[in-house]
């Protein structure tokens, strides 16, 4: 049985997609999950990047596909009241949610993928988030310094694994981005001859375009 790493940010739409689809994706193979929160936007800034609703068009775009998405699915779908919202309440109870340096299971996990994204809410709801706080019953302080500690090492790890973006699957090393590589990630596990030859290591090396003066 392979283990897999879920790094995840409930702000992501595409996370939670992928979090709801993951056992569809994956029938048949012989797996475990562990769920590693991460911010989303701590990534974003090693790398350098923009989040998409920080990008009007690609905002525009990225709900469009979402929802059309969803729909493909058969899965509900409803964009929470603010978006881009801050999302460490949220990530500091999923943390809490188990022992120290323990993860959070996948109950827990879906608990706050729905609470974003079923509904049309807002996520940071004082009330909301109450009844989730007792809906999840976490076994620490979400607030403890120790869990803020956990989830920056969380977010720090990731990047040193080379993840820049959520979902992202880790398998064996192997980082599958997106719900769009939850097919790939299923060959992987399947043992597709592919993947062990030098195809993986060979395709990453595209040459760079040309820059054209002037």
């Amino acid at each position: 049985m392979k283990t897999l790493n879920f790094w995840f940010d409930p702000i992501s739409p595409y996370a939670y997609l992928a979090f709801e689809q993951l056992p569809q994706a994956l029938e048949g193979c012989s797996y475990a999950v562990e769920y590693r929160p991460v911010l989303f936007a701590g990534l974003l800034g090693h790398w350098g990047q923009k989040g998409p609703a920080e990008i009007e068009p690609k905002r525009a775009w990225t709900f469009r596909q979402v929802a059309w998405t969803a729909q493909n699915l058969g899965l509900p779908l409803d964009t929470p009241a603010q978006h881009p919202f801050n999302p460490l309440a949220l990530l500091r109870l999923a943390l809490a949610s188990a022992p120290a340096d323990g993860l959070p299971n996948r109950r827990v996990v879906e608990l706050l993928m729905r609470h974003v994204w079923r509904g049309g809410a807002d996520a940071n709801d004082a009330m909301r988030l109450q009844a989730l706080g007792d809906a999840v019953a976490p076994l620490r302080d979400p607030a403890s310094e120790a869990v803020k500690a956990e989830l920056r090492a969380h977010t720090e790890a990731a990047i040193e694994r080379g993840v820049f973006g959520v979902p992202t699957v880790e398998l064996d090393g192997r980082l599958f981005w997106g719900l769009d590589g939850l097919p790939m990630l299923r060959a992987a596990l399947l043992g597709d001859a592919w993947f062990d030859g030098p195809a993986w290591d060979a395709a990453r090396q595209a040459p760079p375009g040309v820059r054209r003066r002037g």
